[in-house]
């Protein structure tokens, strides 16, 4: 039985990884369905207040986005990236990491691909150099951002045994940062330079594609709504308002059984700094729920509203026999959960899907916290698979054509970096954990 409910898991799983958008998480439904009505499984209850959390966060950051916040942030980026144009390929991941530490998403990359492409190909650096780093980097910060959802899932997860805010990103900022600093310093030997790139000179003899190319040099104004720096101001005043309130539950409001808990902290705070926007950032409130932010915010709730409640169905029905077939296996060799997780989000491409999926298993296994923060970089395998919309628009940018997917699919320009960038944070992150926790 427990392989043929294993069976259904993944089948669902895949699935609804295939079906795109919500699929996930409506798939997580019809295996709910299948466990429950046809095996008798008892089903657990689903991950209410992770999911809370999730939708208040994503709240305030796509109010943001609708007071423009993320284009006046682009605007910045922009200014950084020209003014160093030869350490592209450090600067370019620096500023995605540092979005997607702000915004709790990585789909901002898109804004800065194109300028990334072209400020590369002016100063003659390969494109595919600081193109793969940059939505690698875009990526990987997920596990470092105060909002993102699978960091506030982890949170929801860890709360309990006593884990802060703080803990996890102690951990998780410094390692990610280490990661893709020694992988950028790889990526940048990597292919050829474009004045010895056969392929690219061949393609200057054309003359509508030297036209292409010089076009792409064109600078392009954006005008910046009006409240659209008091969006950011308030933001990081409120990602800064969490981070401070998890350090020191003393600050937070004592009742009977204690302070605040974090979850109703930060979805007060986040829903409270939507409102704010929406009443001094002149937000037409109509498009918060269309941009981007809130729309892959939204997928990430039912991704772990259907498939976290199934997961944790699953396994919380074999809890015992989990405990004493791999328990002993993953206790001394903790990597290989992290070879579990990273597998996982390859097959789900959601960080939020696959940490509630298998963190709640971590936990039963009996694996430390630290441990399993440190191995928290393992949930990004987007990269793996070709098919993640930044990957494909970084290749589009870059009308050199050194950013490809190669003839075999998976030997893509952002294999080796993610790989290299996974391996190194999540080494780091052991490393880093054991002097901080």
């Amino acid at each position: 039985m427990f392989f043929l409910q294993l069976m259904v898991v993944v089948l669902c799983i895949l699935i609804g990884a295939r079906m795109g958008g919500i699929g996930l998480g409506l798939m997580g439904g019809v295996g709910l369905a299948i466990l429950s009505f046809g095996f008798g499984l008892q089903p657990t209850s689903p991950p209410i207040d992770v999911m809370l959390m999730i939708v208040a966060v994503v709240s305030a950051a796509a109010c943001m986005q609708a007071a423009g916040g993320l284009d006046y942030l682009v605007q910045i980026a922009e200014k950084v990236l020209r003014k160093n144009p030869r350490r592209i390929t450090f600067v370019a991941p620096l500023v995605t990491y540092i979005f997607t530490l702000f915004a709790g998403t990585g789909h901002v990359a898109y804004s800065v691909l194109p300028v990334i492409a072209e400020v590369a190909h002016r100063t003659g650096v390969r494109p595919e150099r600081p193109l793969s780093m940059a939505v690698i980097a875009s990526q990987i910060a997920i596990v470092g951002s105060p909002i993102a959802a699978a960091t506030v899932a982890l949170l929801g997860f860890l709360a309990p045994l006593g884990i802060q805010l703080t803990d996890i990103l102690s951990v998780t900022i410094p390692s990610t940062i280490v990661g893709l600093t020694l992988a950028a310093l790889i990526t940048n030997k990597l292919g050829k330079e474009l004045k010895d790139d056969p392929q690219y000179q061949r393609k200057l003899e054309d003359p509508e594609y030297r036209k292409k190319i010089e076009a792409l040099s064109a600078s392009v104004d954006r005008s910046i709504k009006p409240g659209a720096r008091l969006s950011v101001v308030l933001f990081l005043m409120a990602a800064l308002s969490v981070v401070i309130l998890g350090a020191f539950p003393s600050l937070r409001p004592a009742f009977d059984h204690g302070p605040m808990g974090m979850a109703h902290t930060i979805e007060i705070i986040m829903l409270t700094t939507g409102a704010l926007m929406v009443m001094f950032c002149h937000i037409e409130v109509l498009k918060v729920t269309q941009g981007d932010v809130f729309i892959a915010g939204m997928r990430a709730v039912i991704a772990i509203f259907g498939i976290a409640w199934l997961g944790d169905t699953f396994f919380g029905a074999h809890e015992v026999m989990l405990k004493s077939g791999i328990g002993d296996l993953v206790s001394r060799f903790p990597w290989t959960f992290a070879v579990a997780l990273f597998a996982l989000s390859v097959m789900v491409n959601s960080q939020g899907a696959t940490t509630g999926t298998l963190m709640p298993l971590g936990i039963a296994l009996g694996l430390p916290p630290a441990s399993l923060i440190a191995m928290f970089p393992s949930v990004n395998g987007y990269f793996f698979v070709p098919n993640y919309g930044p990957i494909i628009a970084s290749i589009d940018f870059d009308r050199t054509g050194t950013t490809r997917i190669g003839r075999y699919v998976l030997n893509h320009s952002f294999m080796l970096p993610g790989l290299m960038s996974v391996s190194f944070s999540v080494i780091a992150g052991f490393f880093v954990s054991g002097l901080v926790l």
